[in-house]
């Protein structure tokens, strides 16, 4: 039986190893709930004539904002 237990050991610190080495994006600090990163926009309800006039006559500036 303690050999399962090292045997299980030995292979979990070879896989963090070869993990950390390859670039793996390894974080053990649990879930984050950062505000900063970015959110994809929810799915849209479907356009309606009238929002696909203001969004043509928006300013190219506005826009690319």
């Amino acid at each position: 039986m303690w050999k399962l237990l090292v045997a299980f050991v030995i292979f979990a610190a070879l896989a963090l190893f070869v993990l950390t080495k390859s670039g793996g994006n390894i974080d053990m600090g649990g879930e984050k709930h950062d505000v900063s990163a970015p959110h994809a926009e929810a799915s849209a309800p479907a356009a309606t004539p009238a929002a696909d006039a203001a969004s043509a006559a928006a300013p190219a500036s506005a826009a690319s904002n």
